[in-house]
């Protein structure tokens, strides 16, 4: 899987220091950038420990598209991940580089015995592109079935095109929500058996 800046190199035809003039970054990063591949991204169960470097990269996400955090509302889930997701029967995974740094996150709340919310599936900037978001929604599936789920549902902001044609192409589709939190304008849902 080719990252954005080699995506970027092959379509200006620009040599990596050139590209990296471009972009501004040090040839050694871009080289670095270039050569990511799933592998280098690892799947792990987050913690309460998580919690303060899923905010920033979610509050980060959200900021990007010009959507605002709401801590003590919507977001309040972030602050008690384990009780929010693990202990309510869901769950909340985080993707890592090799450094250790969150580049991803995904979760599943428990709204009745055969329904999940997805929630929180977020990539940092650096790592779209490469494939990471197909990776979050699939495993993200995988562990709703494993867990016993039927159906997921899933609020999202039509800004995030990205996103939403992601869950589209997996299956999801458009219904009216009871209820959506602030910042969304959408619901979608998929039913997994």
């Amino acid at each position: 899987m080719r990252s954005r800046s080699a995506r970027m190199m092959r379509r200006f035809r620009l040599t990596q220091a050139q590209a990296a003039d471009r972009f501004a970054l040090a040839p050694a990063e871009l080289y670095l950038r270039c050569r990511k591949t799933m592998n280098d991204y690892e799947l792990r169960s987050a913690t309460n420990a998580d919690s303060h470097a899923i905010k920033e990269l979610v509050f980060a996400v959200l900021r990007e598209y010009q959507l605002q955090p709401d801590p003590d509302g919507t977001d309040a889930d972030l602050n008690d991940i384990e009780t929010s997701y693990l202990r309510s029967g869901g769950c909340f995974d985080v993707l890592v580089d090799v450094p250790g740094a969150i580049v991803g996150s995904v979760g599943l709340y428990p709204i009745d015995s055969v329904t999940c919310e997805l929630r929180k599936m977020y990539l940092s900037q650096q790592v779209r592109g490469q494939g990471q978001g197909r990776r979050l929604l699939e495993h993200a599936l995988e562990r709703a079935k494993e867990i016993g789920f039927r159906r997921i549902v899933l609020e999202t902001a039509s800004v995030l095109k990205e996103a939403i044609a992601l869950y589209r192409r997996y299956g999801f589709r458009p219904y009216q929500a009871t209820h959506l939190s602030q910042r969304c304008d959408g619901a979608y849902v998929l039913d997994l058996c």
